[in-house]
């Protein structure tokens, strides 16, 4: 297994599952909310640059921060699970789990491993849990958000056996 950065997908790239983690509309409005408030709160009625300064440097922050949070793309394409820059080759896929809310709080909860590679989204209450089999790697499984999970952990599966049958 590697977790390096990936490239983009090449024209050519097959991809049997593809989604953004994004967050959805009522965090952005809130979030620029958030960020609107602490902007009045520096302004309080000030003149000068203390007028527009915290409108300026504010806003576009939040929504920037905002953006980062929904950047996460999961994809399984050219025989890989991609998670943002986490790549894991599917040939060491030993089974993929689709899990609901409490059963991707039970993976994540109190009995969870430290060793898990974890890329989990609060606002996304499906997950996928992906059982390693890697003698070489101390990561004993991946738990990923997920919008789709019985889709994603099928497309794991089915590109895990194709690249077995090859």
């Amino acid at each position: 297994m590697s977790l390096s950065s990936s490239p983009p997908a090449s024209p050519g790239a097959t991809t049997a599952y593809s989604e953004r983690l994004d967050l959805p509309w009522w965090l952005w409005l809130a979030g620029v909310a958030v960020g609107g408030f602490l902007a009045v709160e520096l302004w309080l009625g000030a003149d000068g640059v203390r007028a527009w300064l915290p409108f300026v440097v504010l806003l576009p922050a939040a929504v920037a921060a905002l953006w980062w949070l929904g950047r996460i793309r999961v994809a399984v394409t050219d025989g890989e699970l991609r998670v943002d820059d986490a790549r894991l080759p599917v040939r060491f896929v030993a089974d993929a789990v689709p899990l609901d809310a409490a059963g991707r709080r039970e993976v994540l909860g109190v009995g969870a491993d430290p060793l898990a590679f974890v890329v989990q989204r609060p606002w996304i209450p499906g997950a996928v849990q992906v059982v390693l089999d890697d003698p070489a790697d101390p990561t004993p499984f991946w738990v990923v958000s997920s919008r789709d999970p019985v889709r994603l952990a099928s497309a794991l599966v089915a590109a895990r056996n194709v690249k077995r049958e090859e």
